[in-house]
């Protein structure tokens, strides 16, 4: 991966001072899939977090269960720390 675009991203998401402005960069830069899948994602990390299991989760988001245990792995390798 290259961290020069990932850190350019980083400095351009929090350039935004609202909502609308940020809402609009998503929409933008996202496709519709990616807009679908990305807020199921932090959902996903928000459940695991509060110990619900990862099936009950897939069965409720509608996702596969390898995108729940790619979460948790994630969050054993102690991301998302500030969510």
């Amino acid at each position: 991966m290259n961290h020069q675009y990932l850190n350019e991203l980083v400095k351009t998401v929090l350039s935004f001072k609202t909502k609308k402005e940020l809402h609009d960069f998503f929409e933008g830069i996202f496709t519709p899939k990616e807009l679908l899948e990305i807020p199921i994602r932090l959902q996903i990390v928000k459940m695991l977090k509060k110990g619900v299991p990862q099936q009950k989760i897939a069965q409720q988001l509608g996702t596969g269960i390898a995108t729940v245990t790619r979460g948790s792995r994630e969050l054993k390798m102690n991301r998302f720390k500030y969510i």
